[in-house]
């Protein structure tokens, strides 16, 4: 008896909990790769729900710097397409700056549309009420 008592207060927290996620809860993603199945995935992801009323913001930081640098045109032209296209749409895509520095890259390397993180630009992303945050 027990036992069923304790799932059912599970199963009801489970379910209070989901009747609180908002229809238009934004979406932050940490993006710390540069392997391109990998960060596809992600930038798509992001973008769909985007499409679906989330408010979006992609942090690029560690390995995924490169997807937001001029240097990295050739190699990762669609994701620096896709990445573009989610700002011009009013999401957000923010810069590590230490992982910039870091790759050796500068403000002045940045993409159309990617902006350089800073506490306040990815504080008010990453903690904005309602947000869930994915990482890959």
């Amino acid at each position: 008896m027990k036992s069923l008592k304790s799932v059912v207060i599970a199963v009801l927290a489970t379910l209070s909990l989901s009747a609180f996620a908002g229809a238009n809860d934004p979406l932050f993603i940490n993006l710390s790769t540069d392997e391109m199945h990998r960060s596809t995935m992600a930038i798509n992801f992001g973008k769909h729900h985007s499409a679906n009323g989330h408010p979006l913001s992609i942090f690029l930081n560690d390995k995924s710097v490169i997807l937001g640098v001029k240097a990295g045109s050739e190699k990762y032209a669609a994701q620096q397409k896709e990445l573009s296209d989610i700002a011009a749409k009013g999401g957000l895509v923010i810069m590590c700056p230490m992982c910039l520095k870091q790759a050796g890259y500068s403000e002045a390397d940045l993409i159309s549309g990617v902006q350089l993180g800073s506490p306040k630009v990815t504080g008010d992303a990453l903690f904005k009420d309602g947000t869930k945050t994915m990482s890959w």
